[in-house]
């Protein structure tokens, strides 16, 4: 089993989300963040003043999947959340020791 976080532009979110249900995909979890990688934040003029924004904002994905699920959601989310621009964001890969659904007692892959 792995944990795929995936870190993405916000207004990309929905054609992410859609790409992932059209191969299947059941859950998964969002979280808006904020942070900045290479970008470094940027500057933004508000009533005359410049101000620079350090933080950025992003959409965090979090999907659990089976160990053969992994380069198909990879790539789907490659291909969906792509701009071509800095800041596309980035894809993690994380083993996970155990799994448990907590309403049936499930383990591991029958509980993803």
């Amino acid at each position: 089993m792995k944990l795929i976080t995936t870190i993405i532009k916000p207004f990309k979110l929905e054609e992410v989300r859609e790409a992932l249900a059209d191969i299947g995909v059941q859950g998964m979890t969002i979280t808006e963040v904020k942070g900045f990688g290479r970008q470094k934040g940027h500057s933004e003029l508000y009533r005359g003043a410049e101000y620079n924004v350090n933080f950025l904002p992003k959409v965090k994905i979090d999907i659990a999947v089976n160990d053969e699920q992994v380069e198909e959601i990879v790539h789907v989310i490659q291909h969906a959340a792509f701009t071509g621009k800095m800041g596309d964001g980035k894809i993690f890969i994380f083993e996970l020791q155990h799994a448990v659904r907590i309403r049936t007692g499930e383990l591991n892959d029958s509980a993803l």
